[in-house]
């Protein structure tokens, strides 16, 4: 059996009490930094520090009146915390859902959604977890090995150890080409510093997947050695053009335009 269930990853569900009125999307909205309302869904989104810097990323699916979240296991008490902690008194509930697991394969077209960030990166579902099997191999092992390779090999990092906990701002993640942000849906917390940057279209350092011989250790962020890769946040200058994937290079190309146009005379 072809694994496909990602054991690393789990899914929190966002769901509004009985006849409380309470909306889920409207609550998520002012809080992430992509547009859960008017969608589409399922989207990539994050959850930044008011100075517009990344804690969490995630990808949001619709469920009825619910939302789920489709985030790293590890970090999924630490979301569901901050999530509440934006509750106030709003009468939702906010909790990881045991039941549903997050799957995976390296390709389109066999009904499920396709990837929000790229169309390189495949197609993802949630189902309920029901003992047979569950999308694990005859081992018990998932899909997570096959899963970190694919990804890396096109240039998109993802998580808290490849994104940074609090530490890099979230165009720096290269969010905008990876359709992780929206510049139309209104306020939501860091949304003030991620449009100036996107205004401005000041984006000075980016998050970047390089050769493990090539990478910088002072500038790494988390090394994979079993791949020969590494994941880097490093000064537009300090990018190599040609080893960028061709979803980067545009930005890239634009990110050193800008900076060249500020430059004094």
């Amino acid at each position: 059996m072809t694994a496909t269930r990602l054991t690393a990853r789990a899914v929190i569900r966002i769901a509004p009490r009985p006849d409380s009125g309470e909306n889920a999307a409207a609550f998520l909205q002012g809080l992430v930094t992509n547009d859960v309302v008017k969608g589409p869904l399922p989207c990539w989104a994050a959850l930044l520090t008011a100075q517009g810097k990344a804690l969490f990323d995630f990808i949001v699916w619709p469920a009825g009146n619910d939302l789920l979240i489709d985030c790293e296991a590890d970090s999924a008490p630490a979301l569901v915390k901050r999530l509440t902690m934006y509750r106030l008194r709003k009468a939702i509930d906010i909790a990881i859902d045991p039941h549903l697991a997050v799957h995976w394969r390296p390709h389109n077209g066999d009904g499920a959604a396709p990837d929000p960030r790229h169309p390189g990166l495949g197609e993802r579902w949630l189902a309920p977890i029901d003992g047979d099997g569950d999308g694990l191999a005859e081992d018990g092992s998932g899909a997570d090995a096959q899963w970190l390779a694919h990804r890396l090999a096109l240039g998109i990092p993802e998580g808290r150890a490849e994104l940074g906990d609090g530490e890099t701002l979230w165009l720096e993640c290269n969010a905008t080409e990876l359709h992780g942000v929206s510049f139309t849906k209104g306020c939501y917390v860091g949304q003030e510093n991620t449009a100036r940057m996107n205004w401005r279209q000041k984006v000075n350092r980016r998050l970047v997947v390089v050769p493990l011989c090539q990478s910088d250790e002072k500038r790494r962020r988390v090394a994979y050695p079993t791949l020969n890769l590494a994941v880097d946040f490093l000064r537009i200058d300090d990018i190599d053009p040609a080893a960028a994937p061709a979803w980067l290079a545009a930005a890239l190309a634009a990110d050193r335009a800008a900076a060249n146009e500020a430059m004094p005379e």
